[in-house]
């Protein structure tokens, strides 16, 4: 009997009653084509791409970045960009110093055509030593052109406080 009850319970119908025309996606099928009317009237514009560059705004993600600051990284080659890089496109090495923080990256590796500019090292990183630029244009003639070393990640952060300060305005 205790069976019944429990199969009973558990079998809610929920039926939606909808009418003939939302079943038919009639009105979603006009809401759609209104929108492309509506775009053809707008005026066009083209973008003169190669001549001239667009501006982002700050929150665009570009490839990503070292922050160096004083002459020095930020990172402090704690790896935990490279442990939640979702397609495993960072590789970090740490190494000791005898300045104020204790360790610097030795070896800090992107590899480009790997990463898909999500973001996630940048959230993570505590010291903001790794964040996404504005920068956009990448091409490769080889595979081994498409890593990027310490040489050509490190920007200063004078250069990149548009991105900064965008950071720190929204955490």
């Amino acid at each position: 009997m205790s069976d019944d009850k429990y199969l009973q319970k558990s079998e809610l119908i929920r039926v939606k009653d909808l009418s003939f025309l939302q079943r038919a996606y009639v009105v979603e099928i006009l809401k759609g084509m209104f929108t492309a009317v509506k775009q053809i009237f707008k005026p066009k514009f083209t973008m003169q791409y190669p001549e001239v560059k667009v501006e982002h705004a700050a929150s665009f993600r570009g490839r990503p970045v070292l922050v160096e600051e004083n002459g020095t990284e930020r990172c402090v080659a704690c790896g935990l960009c490279s442990r939640v890089c979702p397609a495993l496109a960072i590789e970090v090495q740490a190494g000791e110093t005898p300045l104020a923080k204790e360790r610097y990256p030795e070896k800090f590796e992107i590899n480009m055509t790997r990463c898909i500019f999500c973001g996630f090292c940048e959230e993570v990183c505590p010291e903001e030593a790794i964040i996404m630029s504005n920068e956009y244009e990448l091409a490769f003639s080889s595979q081994a052109e498409s890593v990027f070393g310490k040489d050509r990640l490190l920007k200063s952060a004078q250069e990149m406080k548009p991105r900064l300060d965008f950071l720190r305005d929204h955490r």
